[in-house]
């Protein structure tokens, strides 16, 4: 149900009925959590006195946290927002920006019918294939899990419109830059999607001109300060205040310096994942080995939020992308993902030489083939996979990520002259880098099962049929190809002749390349599970009274399904702006 805004008041906070417990989370060996609850005494004042007050406090100031204090501080609130780094913006500054919102105003200008039913049917058969049932009143899954899909269905909209309206953020319809179309989701395919283009938004500037990510935050940011809002930068969060059973506050590092900030209404946070956190990654995630996230990505909410008791939702999931394994080596935090492969004269495989996806499918779930297990030979064959081209998809599609600009200018391509020669020299960068990746080495057979899948690729190409994994044979694969495949200017390589604009046969003559796919990730999305007001919930489920989360900091309300372009930065405004309403409408002052 929407709730009504509330204007909060100067009302005096109430007096505490006991001491403050001190709840403190700070990161231990393993990820554990470190804490301790002070005594409780009846009546007695607080231990400490707080160097700065606020009805809401947002952790984080990417788009769940900006969100957060937009929302709050148009309804009258006082907000403090904390970043533990030395500028604004989060991961989102790195981001492109989109944010995927479904039955927008957009859509309806254009009589485009985004019907809450069909919606939700979209939603849960791509969260979670395994519990649908489109026949359930819930679609097959537990009610926590719809009623989160129904808050980002009934919010998302609003969410934006709000933010529109308040002048903190302008949006306009993504027609995927110079393809000027409309983007289909990621599922546009599946039967439950009625409504497959026009849910991405793209954030633009007064006169419409798109911004990006850093576009977005900077957008929220500027109107934050403009209210004086403070945005205390270099401040990171280690513990949080509980007094009478209710979160009243947040203790915080600057330098050498502890700040305590009290929160009289709310703590919202939008901290981000743990995709830079070795520990957490290699308990929950082992094999992660890259992300584009922002080093401030180190799960801080997780122990925080344990300390008090939360229930931990799935921990598992991220955002994945593939990374470019060379790279990722080098320095955990990467520039870019290999998000939509570039070329056409181009196919993946595994250590066996095999084909295993459609390459042209979305990162996230092009990259969860690498987590495959064979239970017979007990191992996971596509762990690393290799991006196999010719010389004219390198020539024709050169510096389209990752693919270098030329043969010289990147240390990760590897060459050979025929495809044998390639697979040699696979190998042995294999073993050049074996410290790293363990055991995991080409099969004997990989060279001549690469030709045989080489072969078998040209074929379907001139057919314009892929057989085996449906390459361009939905709208996404094309008009995707369409963005991240353009032909390079002075290229001497002709258009794409064949019936399959996705797929080019591969030379008969060499030289041949490759690159080696590791999984990545934008980043992580497990953490605390939220309810569908975004409230923490505790062990018991129920929720944490004074906290709350969204964005990559808690457990995805999508699961591990990624709807479209946007999704992430979608799901994060949408909870953002929900936990302000919920906090203001419910949240008593502490």
């Amino acid at each position: 149900m929407e709730e009504k805004e509330t204007t909060l008041t100067n009302t005096p906070p109430k007096r505490p009925t006991r001491r403050e417990a001190l709840i403190r989370g700070g990161l231990t060996i393993g990820g554990l959590a470190a804490w301790a609850v002070a005594p409780a005494a009846e009546g007695a004042q607080p231990a400490a006195k707080w160097d700065h007050e606020a009805d809401v406090v947002c952790v984080g100031s990417g788009a769940a946290g900006c969100a957060a204090a937009v929302t709050a501080a148009a309804a009258g609130a006082k907000v403090i927002v904390i970043e533990k780094l030395p500028t604004t913006g989060g991961t989102t500054n790195k981001s492109a920006g989109i944010a995927w919102i479904p039955n927008n105003r957009f859509m309806s200008a254009q009589g485009l019918r985004d019907d809450k039913v069909d919606c939700l049917r979209y939603l849960a058969r791509y969260s979670y294939p395994g519990e649908y049932d489109p026949n359930s009143p819930t679609l097959g899954l537990s009610t926590p899990a719809y009623r989160l899909l129904e808050a980002f269905y009934a919010h998302g909209a609003a969410t934006v419109e709000h933010l529109e309206e308040m002048g903190a953020a302008h949006f306009q319809e993504y027609k995927m830059w110079h393809v000027n179309r409309l983007a289909p989701d990621y599922a546009d395919h599946l039967p439950e999607n009625c409504a497959p283009r026009g849910r991405a938004l793209e954030p633009v500037d007064r006169s419409g001109t798109y911004v990006g990510g850093a576009g977005l935050a900077a957008q929220m940011a500027e109107w934050l300060r403009q209210r004086g809002v403070p945005i205390l930068l270099e401040h990171a969060v280690t513990a949080l205040v509980q007094e009478g059973g209710r979160v009243v506050g947040v203790e915080a590092r600057t330098g050498e310096r502890l700040v305590r900030i009290r929160a009289r209404r709310a703590v919202i946070f939008g901290s981000g994942g743990y995709a830079h956190n070795p520990e957490l990654v290699a308990r929950h995630q082992p094999g992660l080995y890259g992300s584009c996230a922002m080093p401030g990505s180190t799960g801080d909410f997780i122990p925080i939020a344990g300390a008090m008791g939360a229930s931990m939702g799935t921990l598992g999931t991220a955002w994945r992308t593939q990374v470019v394994l060379e790279e990722a080596l080098q320095s955990r935090a990467i520039g870019l993902g290999a998000f939509v492969l570039p070329g056409d004269s181009m196919i993946v495989v595994n250590k066996y030489g095999r084909r295993v996806v459609n390459e042209k499918i979305n990162y996230n779930d092009r990259t969860e083939t690498h987590f495959v297990y064979d239970p017979v030979a007990k191992e996971y064959p596509n762990r690393f996979q290799f991006m196999v081209f010719d010389e004219r998809t390198l020539d024709g599609f050169g510096g389209a990520f990752p693919l270098p600009t030329t043969r010289a200018s990147d240390p990760f391509l590897i060459g050979g002259a025929t495809l044998a020669e390639l697979a040699t020299n696979i190998q042995a960068r294999m073993q050049k880098i074996g410290a790293h990746i363990g055991a995991y080495r080409l099969a004997p057979e990989f060279a001549a099962t690469l030709e045989q899948a080489v072969a078998r690729f040209n074929g379907y190409a001139a057919a314009g049929k892929d057989a085996e994994f449906e390459r361009g044979l939905h709208d996404y694969d094309r008009d995707w190809h369409a963005v991240f495949s353009p032909m390079r200017q002075g290229t001497a390589q002709p258009p794409n002749p064949m019936p399959n604009v996705t797929m080019h046969p591969l030379s008969d003559q060499g030289p041949f390349y490759a690159l080696i796919l590791g999984p990545g990730a934008l980043d992580t999305c497990g953490g605390p599970a939220i309810n569908e007001q975004a409230q923490v919930l505790d062990c018991a489920d129920r929720p944490i009274l004074g906290l709350y989360g969204a964005g990559n900091c808690v457990a995805s309300p999508s699961g591990r399904a990624y709807y479209g372009a946007g999704h992430t930065i979608g799901v994060a405004l949408t909870f953002g702006h929900i936990a302000a309403r919920h906090a203001l409408a419910h949240g008593d002052t502490a």
